[in-house]
């Protein structure tokens, strides 16, 4: 095996580690073997061959390139923290134990294509990376699998990332990467693709089989398989574990001066004992911060008699998320003003979830939710026109108090199948398997003189996650307490 690179950290101001030919001698040697029995293939390996075989099929004769991406910077010589490519890791399992920089490669083949993850290997203890790189090595990082562990694991072919230099080389015009995996190499892959066709300057370089890609990769996870339903599951009961463990820390919430900080860190807490991490920024939006859509800088206090609206998910190792929001009172019961503007957006999420069906087209759930609330603000007579001049295309005036969308895929990504053409997506026919969000709202901002003086401040989402059956549908997350009852009962329990 060949030396690897030296660390890529602007370091050696600092270093103190040993160069003497003493030290180097001494640590490359009297290490134990290691017995490294390779496992049997992980259970989401067969339904990560079989999505393989769908995108082969969309694009025969064509080399694939799908990048997990690498470390990125936060700070100087620190990182985030690394999550693989959602598309590498729905073609081949992968998830939260992915090894950094690994690429899939699928090469054509008469059979259709030849499948290969190439990985950094395992470092040998008298290496000097395995010492002396603090961002790679394994003293530093820990042990990294084998290429055997992991083709046994993964149901894969495997090779060293040291090869992957000849398969760049090897582009040309029946290439295809996703672009966004790894800028590094999607640059290589485009400066091949000038040197193969020299009349090409790099702002004519033909990316459309790249797009198309994409678009096919976001496409083949509209519907989901049974593991990933298993995992949607999972994802969920381990967010209502962390809704619960919010409720119970309540106490704490209101006395810390930043208490939405609070049910931040505890929700994220049990994130990462039950998951990998938070599928995204928990949003902890109390009082008129719940106006807010996207409310992550959690830094206000938690006062009562306020509502706190608390967006917030559990991501699995597998990389799949939950996508859940509950509307708490947080002095354990709603005003009558908070329980009529509550019960609305409940009435909302209900009328969606009622049409869902195989066979409506998606945008049929958000037009469901759209009907409750043209209702009833112009029943408040917030509206300037009747409810039914409102769900005009010309109107739209309650869009004011809820201008976001209803539903959005849910999966791997916490916005699933972003690259879906609008055809297979918000005018889509829905389809068993789906699994999507109804999410409606009311949000009525401290300034807006729309509305009366006791509704400013006043945001209130309900959010579930849904299952497309065959039958119907299925809300995933109705065990955790969404009408305005259940929600007191579910305080007063704490």
């Amino acid at each position: 095996m060949t030396e690897v690179q030296d660390a890529p950290r602007a370091t050696a101001n600092r270093s103190t580690l040993p160069t003497e030919s003493a030290f180097t001698e001494y640590i490359s040697g009297q290490w134990a073997q290691t017995d490294e029995s390779l496992p049997e293939p992980r259970e989401q390996a067969g339904y990560a061959a079989q999505r393989r075989e769908r995108i082969s099929a969309l694009h025969p004769g064509k080399r694939l390139i799908l990048p997990a991406g690498d470390l990125k910077t936060r700070s100087n010589d620190t990182e985030y923290a690394f999550r693989a490519h959602s598309a590498f890791a729905h073609l081949t399992g992968w998830g939260a134990d992915t090894v950094a920089g690994s690429v899939l490669v699928m090469e054509p083949s008469t059979a259709g294509h030849v499948a290969t993850v190439y990985l950094r290997e395992s470092a040998k203890h008298g290496s000097s990376e395995f010492y002396a790189n603090p961002q790679i090595g394994e003293f530093w990082q820990g042990k990294r699998p084998s290429l055997e562990h992991v083709a046994a694991d993964l149901g894969l072919q495997t090779a060293s990332l040291t090869d992957l230099p000849a398969v760049l080389d090897a582009v040309d015009e029946n290439t295809l990467i996703v672009r966004d995996g790894d800028r590094d190499i999607t640059d290589q892959v485009d400066g091949r693709r000038l040197l193969a066709a020299e009349h090409l300057d790099s702002e004519s370089l033909e990316t459309a089989g790249d797009t198309e890609l994409e678009r096919d990769l976001s496409e083949i996870r509209l519907i989901k398989d049974a593991f990933e339903i298993a995992e949607m599951r999972a994802a969920i009961a381990a967010t209502r574990q962390g809704f619960d463990d919010v409720i119970a820390d309540f106490p704490d919430v209101i006395a810390h001066a930043r208490g939405e900080r609070i049910v931040e860190g505890t929700f994220n807490r049990r994130a990462r004992a039950e998951g990998n991490a938070v599928g995204y920024d928990t949003i902890a939006a109390s009082g008129a911060h719940a106006c807010i859509l996207h409310w992550t800088r959690n830094d206000g206090a938690v006062v009562p008699g306020d509502l706190i609206l608390i967006d917030a998910g559990i991501e699995r190792d597998s990389y799949y998320t939950a996508d859940i929001t509950r509307t708490l009172p947080v002095s354990g019961t709603f005003t009558p003003i908070q329980r009529k503007i509550y019960e609305a957006v409940r009435e909302a999420a209900d009328a969606a979830f009622a049409v869902v069906t195989p066979g409506i087209r998606f945008s049929a759930v958000h037009a469901a939710a759209m009907e409750v609330i043209a209702a009833k603000t112009a029943e408040w007579g917030l509206l300037p026109v009747s409810a039914e001049e409102s769900l005009r295309a010309d109107g739209q005036q309650h869009r004011r108090y809820m201008v976001h969308g209803t539903s959005h895929h849910l999966g791997i990504d916490v916005h699933d199948c972003a690259q879906a053409r609008r055809d297979f997506y918000a005018d889509g026919i829905v389809a068993p398997g789906m699994i999507f969000t109804i999410e409606p709202g009311l949000y009525f901002q401290l300034d807006d003189l729309t509305v009366p003086a006791e509704y400013r401040g006043i945001g209130v989402r309900i959010e579930d996650n849904i299952l497309v059956t065959e039958a119907g549908a299925e809300n995933l997350s109705a065990g955790i307490p969404r009408t305005a009852d259940e929600v007191e009962a579910w305080l007063a329990g704490r």
